[in-house]
């Protein structure tokens, strides 16, 4: 059978080349098959041409998109005779492609630079066979030779998902292959897919890590990696559960380092900082932070309690799992088997005399009275509750069986949020919205006097995302009088939020258009999550 390199080596024969003179080797033989040759070292490409082609094809075939010319997309190749790798490309992309050829190592080098290493590298050094797997070779958390590659490839996964800033590491067996995917700013990102036949090590050489049975495989598990990467603690909290191909596997990781962060850091503009500040340094009452799973409303009672931690204040909090420890704080953990629920824990913390109190989640009414009671008698507490909005959280409160004069005396602010990502500095650039975006956001002429319109055009930086990192829009819900006497009277969420709306209170959508227009997010990212909010 003929290969690439038996052709290149009989056109470098005929045209008297050495085969160690890529760039005039390669133009000899693009000119052979009537390709264009490109030299990648030179070549820097946009972000939107990164993502015009899956991640996974390009790392498993070496290709590599550079360039779109009139509407044809170009994209560098090594071998010039792998025509199902080339017929596959237009069908991948939805539009024309044009093939070039590029040396070998300029072009594996690029997609390394902008598309990460391949993991599977670690992989080659381990057998084919079952003896890759050892599942009990460790039973005692101790590693032989023979593991030695799994637990580099282990730890490789886990220090790459750390440097790209992942919160989460998952690990999904597939009929046909072993996923891997990061979720980085609240988005999975597909990375190194691992072979099949590593899944059973690599998932054991992590049960074991994580001090749960490897030999249980039916049922949940749960469990806690601590990994030191550049001098950094970092807790994982690990999940594993039995699915139709194996045992999928989630890491949580938990980075200490991100309670450093204060509230300007949570992307408050100055106005709602003032604001902010003024609620959580209220004598006592109740303040709530609301949104779904994964919005950072934990972040922000965090943020809050770094605020206000002081040597003069005892501070409590009760929490299922507690997942960063706050130093100056006392923290207990929730464990329902023993008994030790959320309004257990918080009847008992009254008891240690403290001025602030965190309450992880009110999930119930004897939780939201005792909650209640809490803030009557002279305590600050905090803590959070699932509601679309603001308004919502007092009726909510009520559905569960709090009395209404009660909620309406304890209660002194709410605030709904939301993470969109940020922009990234490093490849950020201006542009002009077109006409369809803009009626996406409601924006109108008037709005547009002074606006930063930008995008990120996607580099190394942010991996070709435009995005790095994330900031919260928000929706303060401030009580008064008036607010109070419609509590009483029971009316509904409508009537709150149209009553706040009046009283000057912004949306979460509105918030986001700030923050658009000061070129922080983009509009893309604030219709996506506020979608349905009101204006």
């Amino acid at each position: 059978m003929t290969t690439a390199a038996d052709i290149l080596t009989q056109i470098a024969s005929e045209r008297g080349l050495t085969v160690g003179s890529p760039d005039v080797l390669g133009q000899a033989v693009a000119a052979e098959f009537g390709m264009l040759y490109v030299n990648l070292a030179a070549e820097q490409v946009p972000g939107e041409i990164l993502r015009l082609l899956p991640r996974s094809f390009v790392v498993e075939h070496g290709v590599m998109p550079f360039a779109r010319e009139g509407g044809v997309l170009c994209v560098a190749v090594a071998d010039p005779i792998a025509i199902d790798v080339i017929d596959s490309l237009a069908h991948l992309a939805g539009q024309p492609v044009q093939t070039a050829l590029a040396d070998a190592g300029d072009l594996q080098a690029a997609i390394n630079r902008y598309y990460g290493s391949d993991a599977a590298e670690l992989a080659d050094e381990l057998p084919a066979g079952p003896e890759a797997v050892g599942e009990t070779s460790s039973e005692e958390g101790q590693a032989n030779d023979r593991d030695a590659p799994i637990i580099k490839l282990v730890h490789t996964l886990i220090a790459k998902a750390i440097r790209r800033r992942a919160s989460d590491i998952h690990l999904e067996p597939l009929e046909r292959r072993f996923r891997v995917r990061y979720r980085i700013d609240g988005v999975l990102l597909e990375t190194d897919a691992l072979p099949k036949r590593l899944q059973l090590a690599v998932i054991s050489r992590l049960k074991i890590m994580a001090n749960i049975s490897i030999a249980e495989k039916r049922v949940p598990q749960d469990g806690r990696i601590q990994v030191n990467l550049g001098g950094r603690t970092l807790d994982l909290r690990v999940s594993s559960l039995p699915t139709a191909h194996g045992e999928s596997i989630v890491m949580r990781i938990l980075d200490k380092e991100d309670l450093k962060l204060g509230l300007p850091e949570l992307g408050f503009l100055p106005d709602d900082q003032k604001e902010f500040e003024q609620l959580i340094a209220s004598p006592d009452g109740i303040m709530l932070v609301t949104g779904p799973t994964g919005s950072g409303k934990t972040s922000t009672l965090y943020a809050s309690l770094h605020q206000l931690n002081r040597p003069d204040r005892k501070i409590i909090t009760v929490e299922e799992p507690v997942e960063y420890q706050l130093s100056g704080i006392n923290q207990v953990p929730v464990n329902a088997s023993i008994g030790m629920t959320f309004a257990a824990a918080l009847r008992a913390m009254l008891r240690q005399a403290p001025n602030i109190v965190m309450v992880g989640e009110i999930r119930d009414l004897e939780t939201a009275e005792i909650a209640i009671n809490a803030s009557l008698t002279g305590h600050m507490v905090f803590s959070t509750l699932h509601t679309n909005d603001a308004p919502s959280a007092v009726t909510r409160l009520i559905d569960i069986g709090a009395k209404p004069f009660l909620v309406a005396a304890a209660l002194r602010s709410v605030m709904a949020q939301r993470l969109v990502r940020r922009i990234c500095a490093a490849c950020k650039r201006p542009y002009t919205p077109a006409a369809r975006e803009l009626h996406a956001l409601g924006l109108k002429p008037g709005q547009l006097a002074g606006a930063s319109f930008a995008h990120g055009a996607g580099c190394t930086a942010c991996h070709g995302t435009g995005y790095q990192g994330r900031m919260g829009i928000f929706e303060i819900f401030r009580m008064h009088d008036g607010i109070r006497s419609m509590i009483y009277d029971n009316v509904t969420a409508a009537r709150l939020r149209a009553q706040a709306r009046q009283d000057g209170m912004r949306t979460m959508r509105e918030d986001g258009v700030r923050k658009v227009l000061a070129g922080l997010t983009t509009i893309e990212e604030v219709v996506t999550v506020t979608v349905g909010d009101p204006l």
